[in-house]
């Protein structure tokens, strides 16, 4: 574990690789890990970029990290699928143009899948992206796929949320209906040479003009056409004053709330996992399924009973 350690500090790909995997594969002993790591994150900037199949994200996120080697910045990138990695189709397509960055041996690139967590983002996702912190790079960008409420999670571990529309799609107002809207930091009509893109920009801005949160930070709306390497400067530009707002004002709020997120999730977890394990450990798990399946309770009465006993538990040890 310590040489797997020093690997990822020092930025060693296989040790980064080694280590996202054994998070992947035994979460349990990967908490060693991650405890080590901890103390060394928080230096990159954290990018999520999210919106529908078929904006054009992938191809925009190349353009980005070339700009961003250009600048001599390392970056990660975790490619994040909705929920298996057997899920093919234009997912694997879009994977495969943008595996064409990792011969850059200061880009780093994993494909990973969501695992049905509830709100899109699996914890050993969240896990993934403190490896790569701590290994060195500088910004650490986040793909999900899809526009559903689901991917709002990625506001719990991005700095800043890129939403990535294209006109003629069909969904791109209703996926802001789904509550792209409160998480976006910048929007981008990409695909901006179809027709529409205008009327898509002033649909978007007409729809943060609505919001009647009065925020110091304004979401700008810019369009690209990411194959053509077109506005790619200008959404960097964005977001390299979107991580100057941050450090100049709410950082210590921001950071507080998502501290606090990471240690209610961590609790949610372990009191989950220690339960399930004594339950399964003395046979009882099975004794109520078999309950359930003779309707002599429900999931709802049998998780309440459980609760109540712990709880009664809890506090004659108190």
């Amino acid at each position: 574990m310590k040489q797997l350690v020093n690997g990822v500090l020092k930025g060693n790909r296989r040790s980064i690789a080694k280590t996202i995997t054994l998070i992947e594969n035994n979460p349990t002993e990967a908490q060693k890990a991650i405890s080590k790591l901890y103390l060394h994150t928080g230096k990159a900037h954290i990018i999520g970029i999210t919106g529908p199949t078929g904006s054009g994200k992938s191809t925009l996120i190349k353009r980005l990290v070339e700009e961003l080697r250009r600048k001599r910045k390392r970056v990660g990138i975790i490619a994040v699928d909705p929920s298996s990695p057997f899920t093919g189709g234009a997912f694997l397509g879009d994977r495969i143009r943008m595996q064409k960055l990792s011969t850059d041996k200061e880009v780093f690139i994993r494909s990973m899948a969501t695992r049905n967590s509830p709100g899109g983002l699996a914890r050993a996702t969240k896990d993934a992206v403190k490896v790569l912190d701590a290994s060195g790079k500088d910004v650490v960008i986040v793909e999900t796929v899809g526009a559903g409420q689901s991917e709002v999670d990625i506001i719990k571990i991005a700095h800043t949320v890129v939403v990535v529309l294209a006109p003629g799609l069909g969904d791109d107002i209703q996926a802001i209906k789904a509550g792209m809207m409160e998480i976006g930091d910048i929007f981008v009509v990409n695909k901006a040479d179809r027709e529409n893109a205008d009327e898509a920009v002033i649909d978007i801005e007409t729809m943060l003009n609505m919001s009647s949160e009065k925020e110091k930070w304004k979401p700008p709306v810019i369009k690209t056409t990411a194959t053509k390497d077109e506005g790619t400067t200008e959404l960097l530009n964005h977001i390299n004053q979107h991580m100057k707002y941050l450090k100049k004002e709410p950082i210590d709020t921001q950071r507080r709330q998502k501290a606090e997120t990471e240690l209610v999730e961590a609790i949610k977890q372990k009191t989950t996992d220690s339960i399930i394990d004594e339950l399964r450990r003395k046979g009882e798990l099975e004794k109520l399924v078999e309950k359930i399946l003779a309707k002599e309770t429900d999931p709802y009465s049998a998780a309440d009973t459980l609760l109540e006993e712990r709880l009664k538990g809890f506090k004659t040890h108190r």
